[in-house]
């Protein structure tokens, strides 16, 4: 038995030009949180800024792959830097997007140990259907 989640809008299926650009822009954004590395960035920078060294060693980085990932993040608008001196001190100038990453590293956990995706009386699940 399969459950396949239907879910029934009272709108079209057709989208605008400005959702087509927001899914674009989405798509974008999710291309950037692709790499493991830039996640653990993201999650290292939710409570304060911290220097590219720091960064680097704390996850084992060289600090040319570390700066190149900070900058990846930062032309996503999701980082900012500044400069002392020498040092480049990096902070989160998005954090929702911590807590979206959150909320994937839940599902993945849950996944991994074999929790069901979503109970019986989520808001999400508009219509269950059985299949056999």
């Amino acid at each position: 038995m399969i459950d396949i989640i239907v879910h029934m809008s009272s709108e079209a299926a057709t989208s605008s030009p400005a959702e087509d650009a927001a899914f674009r822009s989405h798509a974008e954004l999710c291309k950037v949180l692709t790499d493991p590395k830039r996640l653990l960035l993201i999650d290292a920078l939710r409570h304060a800024e911290r220097c590219v060294g720091d960064l680097a060693e704390l996850f084992g980085m060289s600090l040319p792959n570390a700066s190149q990932h900070l900058s990846v993040l930062r032309h996503a608008g999701l980082v900012e830097s500044r400069r002392e001196g020498t040092t480049v001190y990096y902070r989160l100038i998005e954090p929702r997007i911590a807590d979206a990453c959150d909320i994937v590293h839940r599902i993945v956990t849950d996944r991994r140990r074999g929790a069901s995706p979503a109970d019986e009386t989520s808001p999400n699940r508009a219509m269950t259907k059985e299949v056999r």
